[in-house]
């Protein structure tokens, strides 16, 4: 029976300049392979190391990158390794199968979405008022399914976030702060529910996972096994759980012991 490893990708297993955490003498620093291109410019990177360990992966298990990236952004990404089959999407809200969105999957995800939680206009609407011009660089929407805010992370009121939380758990919602980003997610449209489905298309019988955010949580938890690096949201607030290892790994090198984790565990399944 294959082994599926679905993986958070940004400050798990890519990182910006900003999130690399190189903090050795420079030269000692590893090599690093650049992993994404915006607007021509270098954007996130990995060690030479990690692509190496991925390519491996890639070969010996299913490997399913797993983001809350659009697959807009999502598709600038060049991982190392063999084409995956599958990619979980905006947070699970697509499941991608050969590069392309699966139709019935996305309805699926978009009717329980209406069933269960406040709509997207009116999150929407509660962001444009209520965060302060001072320290929101930009408004987003997601692929139709949540927002976000790009904000100047020194300027930012982390006392708004609380309140925003509170206010968004009311309605169906979850936030999170991840960088210079402040997300407003459904709170049914989760990256474990998409990682379940490709676990049945597969027949695998073994799911491993890591990743950095409270975006990330029922992904760990819905894992036979999970990894979390010593960075991010879930490391600041100590997040751990049974079927969790939590590694003291920060930045770059976070990604790639995650790397050397999921190897270990798909070859001794």
């Amino acid at each position: 029976m294959p082994v599926l490893v679905a993986s958070d990708l940004d400050r798990t297993l890519i990182y910006s300049a900003a999130a690399l955490a190189l903090t050795m003498p420079d030269a000692r620093a590893p090599r690093l392979l650049c992993v994404e291109v915006h607007e021509s410019k270098p954007l996130s990177y990995m060690t030479e190391t990690a692509a190496r360990l991925l390519t491996e992966l890639g070969d010996a298990a299913v490997f399913v990158p797993t983001t809350t990236r659009t697959r807009k952004q999502y598709q600038r990404i060049n991982l190392p390794g063999p084409e995956p089959a599958y990619a979980i999407c905006a947070n699970g809200g697509h499941l991608l199968v050969d590069g392309v969105s699966d139709p019935d999957w996305h309805a699926r995800v978009t009717a329980r979405l209406a069933d269960e939680c406040a709509p997207l206009a009116e999150v929407q609407e509660h962001l444009l008022r209520a965060a302060d011009p001072v320290w929101v660089r930009k408004h987003r929407v997601a692929d139709d399914l949540f927002a976000y805010l790009v904000v100047e992370r020194e300027l930012l009121d982390e006392d708004w976030v609380k309140e925003l939380a509170v206010w968004a758990e009311n309605r169906g919602w979850t936030v999170s702060l991840q960088g210079r980003k402040i997300y407003a997610v459904p709170k049914p449209l989760t990256k474990s529910a998409a990682m379940r489905e490709v676990a049945r298309r597969t027949g695998a019988e073994l799911t491993l996972a890591a990743g950095d955010s409270l975006l990330d949580t029922d992904l760990l938890l819905a894992a036979d096994q999970g990894w979390r690096p010593g960075h991010g949201e879930l490391a600041d607030a100590g997040f751990t759980a049974p079927s969790l290892r939590v590694l003291p790994d920060r930045g770059v090198l976070a990604g790639e012991r995650i790397l050397r984790e999921f190897l270990g565990a798909v070859r001794g399944a």
